[in-house]
């Protein structure tokens, strides 16, 4: 599979979001949108009025992870926005087939994320109903952390179950994401351990040029995916 890399715009200037969004539309595959309401993680950042903005403005499409506390009640009104693609947290759902479901009906990709302690292996039958596993590699809630290097264990054993659902005959792709504390000294590792979706915050909008930062990231991702994972 190819590689996706989706600016993170919670490392963006808020007050220029389409200028900043417009920046990577030419080198990345996707816009990451952290919906976060200060109850499941502690930042409250941005909801549905600036979703349905962003929708009408940008030329990419949205990735939406929706850090948020009832998310089978809210995560099929964002994808009915229009969004791309729409990640719903495990450790949040209370009905997860039926609102990853509910997702797809509205026209998005589905998305299942998994905080840095929470285990892979409850979720790997979730796999089929999914088009995006993220894999979070930092506490979520801010952003310009540190990757948690242990987690890229799971990132290891999520690829081993991801290529297992592929092989049962699965017709689209399956991505397998991670966020937090990706840039140009960890994106390699991430890859390696078989990571094929990243997003990128600090990485690419504290860079001089947005869109050279995405396309040296893809390079150094693409590279690393040729090499064999490290133990």
């Amino acid at each position: 599979m190819a590689i996706r890399i989706a600016p993170s715009i919670l490392a963006a200037d808020f007050t220029r979001l389409a200028e900043e969004a417009d920046a990577v539309a030419d080198a990345a595959d996707m816009l990451h949108v952290d919906v976060m309401d200060n109850h499941f993680v502690p930042n409250l950042t941005v909801g549905l009025p600036v979703v349905e903005s962003l929708v009408k403005n940008v030329r990419l499409p949205l990735d939406l992870h929706l850090g948020i506390a009832a998310p089978d009640l809210h995560a099929p009104r964002y994808a009915e926005a229009g969004a791309g693609s729409v990640t719903i947290h495990a450790e949040a759902t209370i009905t997860p087939v039926r609102t990853l479901r509910a997702i797809r009906a509205a026209g998005a990709q589905a998305g299942l994320a998994l905080n840095p302690a929470t285990p892979l292996e409850p979720y790997a039958e979730l796999l089929g109903e999914v088009d995006t596993l993220l894999i979070m590699t930092v506490e979520p809630g801010f952003g310009s952390q540190e990757l948690l290097d242990y987690v890229l264990a799971k990132v290891r054993r999520a690829r081993a179950a991801v290529d297992r659902h592929r092989g049962f005959g699965r017709d689209v792709p399956l991505w397998l994401q991670v966020d937090g504390g990706v840039n140009e000294r960890t994106i390699a590792r991430c890859a390696e351990a078989g990571a094929d979706a990243f997003v990128a915050g600090s990485a690419v909008y504290a860079a001089a040029d947005p869109g050279e930062a995405v396309r040296a990231l893809r390079a150094t991702a693409e590279a690393a995916r040729c090499r064999p994972a490290a133990v």
